[in-house]
């Protein structure tokens, strides 16, 4: 069992940035990948950026490569998302997930069994 407990979520303006973290707590095995993805109103959950636990790899989906960075404090069993040059389609619930298993499509929503209760982002112009 990992429960997963999101922060950082605010109102920006177009051009800002901001920090999500998200604190991971487990009983049993450490996640292998660790995962940001996003909502938007109407829109299907999409990933956004996924590191694997072990080996620091990681993926970004087209859209925020640049933009956003994931990281993660091993020790603290947290993970990050730094949000640069942030733009209005940004705007989205940010969830944060984790999976113990092995994964075929880190950025597939598929792949994860365990989700934060999610954070705001709002971008406005």
């Amino acid at each position: 069992q990992v429960q997963l407990v999101e922060s950082g979520g605010a109102s920006v303006q177009a051009g800002g940035s901001l920090a999500l973290s998200c604190a991971a707590s487990t009983l049993t095995y450490r996640p292998n990948w660790m995962a940001w993805f996003r909502q938007a109103p109407g829109k299907e959950r999409e990933g956004v950026a996924v590191i694997h636990t072990g080996s620091d790899a990681t993926h970004y989906a087209e859209d925020v490569k640049g933009r956003f960075t994931i990281s993660q404090d091993k020790a603290k069993n947290s993970v990050y998302l730094q949000m640069t040059s942030l733009k209005t389609e940004d705007t989205a619930t940010y969830y944060c997930a984790a999976s113990l298993g092995l994964v075929l499509y880190p950025l597939s929503s598929s792949a994860y069994d365990y989700w934060g209760q999610g954070t705001q982002v709002t971008v406005s112009s």
